[in-house]
């Protein structure tokens, strides 16, 4: 037996109290009833049934509160590290005097992130870098040009 079996094994006080009223309610409700032990049976089943699939909701919805947005390991999400990444580089190679060589990873970084948001269809993220990109290839050429 493996350390999960043995967890799984393990039941609560919530959960027998839970268990032990569910019974009693099923219990409760035939009682009186003709109804064959099988039947009874069948319906208590139908009861925990019941009960789980809730729980199972119940635990679905918290789980997609929590789960990662943005997919991992694609095309998109290399982009989107490999964009942050330059687009940090540039700024600190701007602060540090190296403007030119700043400036262009900054522009290749709002390339990056104008094709992340392309492919998420998130207009906010392409109106953003496309701005910024913008302005500092401005920059750039009229240094350039002077």
């Amino acid at each position: 037996m493996t350390p999960e079996n043995k967890q799984e094994d393990i039941v609560t006080p919530e959960e027998q109290k839970l268990e032990s009223e569910v019974k009693q309610a099923t219990v409760d409700k035939y009682e009186k009833s003709a109804m064959s032990k099988a039947g009874k049976l069948a319906m208590e089943l139908a009861e925990e049934k019941r009960r789980l699939k809730q729980e199972l909701e119940e635990l679905q919805t918290e789980y997609d509160g929590v789960k990662p947005t943005t997919p991992t390991g694609t095309p998109d999400w290399y982009v989107k590290w490999g964009a942050m990444i330059l687009a940090v580089v540039g700024v600190f190679l701007i602060s540090a005097g190296l403007t030119m060589v700043g400036q262009v990873a900054y522009v290749i970084s709002g390339i990056g992130w104008i094709y992340v948001g392309m492919q998420w269809s998130d207009r906010a993220i392409m109106i953003g870098s496309a701005i910024t990109s913008t302005a500092v290839m401005m920059n750039i050429v009229d240094a350039l040009m002077n």
